[in-house]
């Protein structure tokens, strides 16, 4: 909208080129344009580009829309440009976007907008009803034993077997059972492909004879209810379901609540010492503040105030020296929320300069904490993260065992980085993965809780993006299928975002 007018005799001619760029790498590539549209300065493009989209990776665009005149792009057609992550256009209402161009100091480039949509007609499953009328009579003796097989057309004009009916003994008017299918299997997604049955009649011997055959489309069958002429093969029901995907809550207004605990124990050294798993050079973060960029700069495009509740635990606080395991990083009890990851940051480091790290290692406050914000809303428009990142051994199993298994049953998710060289054994039992978590009698309803060591992501050559690009990656892995679980089990389907 509004783009700059670079053309003396009339308007310009558009085109946007989108690049993208690598996880965890600087390079931009191009990934596609859309076509050029002549002569305006509001242009509503029609190609579409179709990507893969991963929850745990920060996935950047650029659009470039240049003004075009021929393929070459030179520096005097350049309308601005406009960055933005994948995951912001999903996480933004309704899955759309609008951005302002920049880059043409001096001048207002307009806007762009940006429309998402999930390609999700894979998700969906179909259950039909097929019968005939006055088939051809095959048997010398009876009637036929007629069954139908079902082919889905491929790429290269091959067919594909996806289903075969059961025999309806001895009738040429046969009524077979209904039968479910995912769309998938049917025609891969695509409406309009070719779907081939054939119409047989059965023999003991597997010499099945042909009666006949026509083809038709999923969108054709999708229409319902019609007739198909070839063999009277009359379609009797036809009904869709979908499976609901992360996406669909994403955009049904479902927000991520992201809360950060960092372990303020003294076996990770004095945070002004080289040693410390605390200490930040000038030159590098340090281990604790890598991995919470790393997962909260993704989990931030799906939150829509950016405010953090940052807790720390394990510590001495002024002026009496009490131990906390619950304390805000911010030191604002009434409100321990930070503006942003950067926010965080920066209330992690004050708090290093004031407290005096302590002990034991107790991760129940805080998950109790978390689990009670999360119980006050569970009817699926919130759903909350709490990442605890930890240098050790766990001081309150039992505790912390009862407080996941209580959690379990609630729209929340728990992260575990641990960092360090300590042994991390317990953390893994936590995790779930191989045995449920339990706690007297009790297991937990779903696994809620993922747990990564940080020394396994950090680059060999210190490239710390890498180290964070991969991390992330390996830690929100899970985090959809979570919000999923929580969301079958209690039976909550998406809203419907507005059109």
């Amino acid at each position: 909208r509004n783009l700059l007018d670079m053309d003396t005799f009339s308007k310009s001619d558009p085109v946007v080129v989108l690049f993208v760029q690598g996880s965890g790498s600087s390079e931009w590539k191009e990934f596609g344009r859309t076509e050029v549209i002549d002569n305006t300065l509001n242009p509503d493009f029609v190609r579409k580009f179709v990507l893969d989209y991963y929850f745990e990776e920060k996935q950047n665009l650029r659009f470039d829309p240049p003004g075009s005149h021929g393929a070459v792009l030179g520096a005097q057609d350049f309308l601005g440009q406009a960055f933005v992550a994948l995951g912001e256009v999903i996480g933004s209402q309704r899955g759309r976007l609008e951005r302002p161009l920049t880059g043409v100091p001096g001048k207002r480039c307009g806007t762009i907008l940006l429309l998402a949509e999930e390609l999700s007609n894979c998700r969906d499953i179909v259950t039909m009803q097929l019968c005939a009328n006055k088939l051809d009579k095959k048997d010398f003796f009876g009637k036929s034993d007629p069954f139908l097989v079902f082919y889905r057309s491929n790429e290269d004009g091959t067919f594909t077997i996806c289903h075969k009916t059961e025999v309806v003994k001895n009738t040429l008017n046969p009524v077979w059972q209904p039968f479910t299918i995912p769309v998938r299997a049917l025609c891969n997604g695509d409406y309009d492909r070719t779907v081939k049955i054939d119409v047989y009649d059965w023999d003991r011997d597997g010499s099945h004879d042909f009666i006949g055959e026509f083809a038709t489309s999923y969108r054709e069958l999708s229409r319902a209810q019609s007739q198909f002429t070839v063999y009277e093969v009359t379609l009797l029901s036809f009904s869709v379901e979908s499976e609901f995907t992360f996406v669909d809550y994403i955009r049904g207004g479902t927000q991520l609540n992201f809360t950060v605990a960092i372990d303020f124990t003294a076996s990770n050294g004095m945070p002004s010492q080289p040693t410390s798993l605390h200490y930040a050079s000038p030159y590098q973060l340090s281990a604790y503040a890598l991995a919470l960029k790393a997962v909260g700069e993704i989990i931030q495009d799906y939150d829509s105030d950016k405010l953090f509740p940052a807790y720390g635990f394990g510590a001495k606080l002024p002026p009496d020296g009490k131990i906390s395991h619950q304390f805000p990083l911010n030191n604002n009890v009434d409100n321990p929320s930070c503006a942003g990851i950067e926010g965080v940051l920066e209330s992690y480091l004050q708090s290093l300069r004031t407290v005096q790290l302590y002990g034991p290692t107790n991760f129940a406050p805080v998950i109790n904490q978390v689990a009670g914000t999360a119980a006050q809303v569970t009817d699926g428009s919130q759903y909350h993260v709490l990442l605890i990142i930890t240098d050790g051994v766990i001081s309150d199993m039992l505790q912390t065992k009862e407080a996941i298994v209580t959690a379990s049953a609630l729209p929340m998710s728990i992260i575990i980085v641990g960092v360090g060289p300590a042994e991390f054994e317990a953390m893994e039992e936590l995790d779930g993965d191989e045995v449920r978590v339990s706690s007297r009698g009790r297991y937990a309803e779903r696994d809620i809780v993922q747990f990564v060591p940080f020394r396994d992501y950090v680059d060999d050559s210190g490239n710390q993006v890498l180290s964070m690009a991969r991390l992330a990656k390996d830690v929100l892995a899970e985090i959809p299928e979570q919000l999923l679980s929580y969301m079958k089990t209690r039976d909550i389907k998406p809203r419907r975002a507005d059109p």
